[in-house]
């Protein structure tokens, strides 16, 4: 794929051609920039968080001692990923079969069709598993039970369940929290403070999250940096938050953000989601010069090529394509793609060169029209 300002036309054209989308997962980062890519996008990764190895989780392991220290009543298994982690660490230290045969003398709930396949993949049956894949049916459902006295030992995974385990607590349950996949910060935060400073500068078009730590973790970083309030501003209108599910949403949410999540929590529905959503809100067609030009994103869509431009040059196409043949001065231009900053009209006129030269052969699109400013071809 050519680099910005690069003439030659890049191929082939996606649905997501034109957008720079900020990927923030740490696990199965590799899958969801490979969906990304294959339609067209360019993408900015950036963990913002690390999964501790669970052979070195000195805290799973301890809670795995415990849970074997007496019969468990009930087992809540969250997630598939989460489940299959703890199964395996527990044979690794040679107390998988010892787990698993407490799991089999408990009653064991599963949240949702993923940590239904996990639980039953390790030759364990739930006894109920909520249709909303939402913790707090299982709680809803636990606490309907007889649990004073009651051990119960809940699989967490990056987040401790800290208000599931006290209202076990209160109705007199001896809850044992399973710590899977704690998170920790990325060994090299260069490339989240990058992101972040990109999402400021609106370089990015979306971000994508799948876990609720990595939006906190993304937002604490803004703020260490001084930008929090800046990215909330960016990602509340020019960069579109997008979440594997309202759980994982919900630190945007309590912020007061537009969230877009699928319906179903997977990778897969989340690029399908972005890719239904973002061509939405910046897609233009038009017909200018005799050519048919499609603005998308950071490019120009022409005849079935595509031309990446810079940020500043998208910017500036799409504010002379708002009105084609309508002339607009440095000075108008000035506010709309330098606003805030202590920019001249030069750096307008060396921005229209750059613009120009990106659009190779299509460059005369952008018409100077002498002492008054530019504006798009019509004919």
């Amino acid at each position: 794929m050519s680099t910005s300002g690069n003439p030659t036309p890049t191929a082939p054209t996606g649905p997501l051609t034109g957008y720079t989308v900020g990927v923030t997962a740490a696990r199965r980062r590799d899958e969801l920039v490979a969906l990304l890519t294959r339609r067209g996008a360019r993408v900015v990764e950036a963990p913002a968080l690390r999964i501790l190895p669970l052979e070195d989780d000195i805290a799973l392991r301890r809670a795995t001692e415990l849970c074997l220290t007496a019969p468990l009543d009930y087992v809540v298994a969250t997630t598939g990923v989460g489940w299959r982690g703890w199964m395996s660490a527990a044979d690794g230290w040679g107390r998988g079969a010892a787990l698993s045969a407490a799991c089999r003398n408990a009653v064991v709930l599963s949240r949702g069709p993923k940590a239904t396949g996990a639980v039953r993949a390790s030759g364990l049956d739930e006894a109920y598993s909520p249709g909303s894949e939402v913790t707090g049916e299982l709680l809803t459902w636990l606490l309907a039970q007889p649990l004073a006295g009651r051990r119960i030992a809940v699989q967490e995974h990056g987040l401790p369940l800290t208000a599931f385990g006290a209202a076990l607590r209160e109705r007199g349950a001896e809850v044992v929290p399973v710590p899977v996949y704690r998170w920790a910060p990325p060994e090299d935060p260069g490339p989240v403070r990058r992101l972040v400073e990109q999402t400021v500068r609106r370089e990015v078009h979306a971000l994508t999250f799948t876990s609720a730590p990595a939006i906190t973790a993304f937002l604490e970083t803004a703020a260490a940096d001084g930008l929090h309030e800046l990215v909330l501003e960016a990602m509340s209108g020019d960069v579109l938050p997008v979440c594997v599910g309202p759980v994982c949403g919900r630190p945007l949410l309590d912020a007061g953000l537009p969230v877009v999540w699928p319906e179903r929590g997977r990778l897969g529905a989340l690029v399908r989601t972005l890719t239904e959503t973002l061509p939405r809100r910046s897609r233009q067609e038009l017909r200018v010069a005799g050519r048919a030009l499609v603005l998308q994103g950071s490019a120009l869509l022409v005849d079935g090529e595509n031309y990446w431009l810079s940020p500043k040059g998208a910017t500036l196409l799409r504010a002379l394509a708002e009105r084609p043949g309508r002339v607009l001065s440095r000075a108008e231009l000035l506010g709309r793609a330098w606003a805030g900053s202590d920019a001249d009209e030069h750096a307008v006129e060396a921005a229209i060169g750059r613009l120009r030269a990106s659009l190779g052969p299509h460059g005369d699109l952008v018409r100077t029209v002498p002492k008054r400013g530019y504006r798009l071809a019509t004919a």
